[in-house]
C-alpha cells in the first residue's frame, strides 16, 4: 500500500524561485519590487540580473528624489554604486550631480546573478520591507579611479559611470586586492586626506563654497534579496534533499567620505 505522499515545504509568500528552468544556457530578467522608503513613501525598485554576464544591478529613487543604482560584478568581484542626485539650481548648481563609488565585493553579499534571474514575484501590488537590517557602513573613499581606464576594472563603469567620470571613487585597501589580481594600476589617483593636509576640512564645516573639502554621502539599499534559503523534502526512500525555494530580503545603509576640489560640489553635507 502507497504511503501519502510527502508534502512540499510551503514557499515564501513574498518572492519564490522559479523551479522551472529559464531558456538558454545564459538568462537576463527584470523584476519591479514595490519597497518602502524610511520615511514611509513608497518606491518602485528595478533588479536586473544576467546569469551571461555573471551581474545584477538594483536602482531605486530615495526619499531625496536621488537615483541610486547598484552594480554587482561577480566575475570581477568588484560592485559599483551610482547616485544621481538632484542638483541646487538657486545656488549654481548643474540639474543633476552624479558619483560613482566603487568597492570590492565580496562573497555572499547578494543572491548570485543565476539564482536572481530566477526571481518571480506571487503578488506585484505587495509593498515590500526588508526581513533584515544589516548594520551601517561607513567607507573612506580616499582614492579616484580614472574613467577611461575603469573598463579594466570592471566593464560595467563604462556605462554606469558615464555621467560621473571626473567623480568615481574607491578605497586604498580594495585597490590593493584588485592589484593583486593584475589589474592596472595607472589608474588609481590618491586623493588627498586630512592627515595630508591639516587645513582640510569636513565640508559641513566648511565656511567656504570654493574651498577644498572631505565630503560625505550616504545611500540606502531599501531591500535587496541577500540569502538564499533552502527547502528540503523527502523521496519514497526516506532520503532528504535540499532545494532552492526562496530569498531572504536585507536592506543596508552607507556612508562614503571622499575629497571634494570645493564645497560647492557637497552643498547637501552641511552643518544642521
Amino acid at each position: 500500500m502507497r504511503g501519502p505522499r510527502p508534502r512540499l515545504p510551503a514557499l515564501p509568500a513574498l518572492l519564490w524561485l522559479a523551479l522551472a528552468p529559464l531558456p538558454g544556457p545564459a538568462a537576463r530578467a527584470e523584476l519591479r519590487v514595490r519597497v518602502r522608503l524610511p520615511g514611509g513613501q513608497v518606491t518602485e525598485e528595478s533588479l536586473q540580473a544576467d546569469s551571461g554576464a555573471d551581474c545584477v544591478s538594483l536602482e531605486l529613487r530615495a526619499a531625496d528624489g536621488a537615483l541610486v543604482t547598484l552594480t554587482a560584478d561577480f566575475r570581477q568581484e568588484v560592485k559599483i554604486f551610482r547616485a544621481l542626485i538632484l542638483g541646487e539650481l538657486e545656488r549654481g548648481q548643474s540639474q543633476f550631480q552624479a558619483l560613482c563609488f566603487v568597492t570590492r565585493l565580496h562573497r555572499n553579499e547578494i543572491i548570485p546573478s543565476e539564482s536572481m534571474a530566477k526571481l518571480r514575484q506571487k503578488n506585484p501590488r505587495t509593498v515590500r520591507q526588508a526581513e533584515e537590517v544589516r548594520g551601517l557602513e561607513h567607507l573612506s573613499m580616499d582614492v579616484a579611479v580614472n574613467f577611461s581606464k575603469g573598463a579594466q576594472l570592471s566593464s560595467h563603469i563604462h556605462n554606469v559611470c558615464a555621467e560621473a567620470k571626473e567623480a568615481i571613487y574607491t578605497r586604498e585597501e580594495d585597490v590593493k586586492f584588485w592589484l593583486e589580481k593584475g589589474v592596472d594600476g595607472s589608474m588609481f589617483e590618491v586623493l588627498p586626506q586630512g592627515s595630508d593636509v591639516p587645513e582640510l576640512q569636513r565640508c559641513r564645516l566648511c565656511p567656504d563654497r570654493w574651498k577644498p573639502c572631505i565630503c560625505s554621502y550616504s545611500l540606502s539599499i531599501e531591500w535587496y534579496p541577500c540569502m538564499l534559503k533552502y527547502c528540503k523534502s523527502r523521496d519514497a526512500g526516506g532520503k532528504v534533499s535540499s532545494y532552492k525555494c526562496g530569498i531572504r530580503s536585507c536592506q543596508k545603509g552607507y556612508t562614503f567620505d571622499y575629497y571634494v576640489p570645493q564645497k560647492q560640489l557637497c552643498l547637501w553635507d552641511e552643518e544642521t
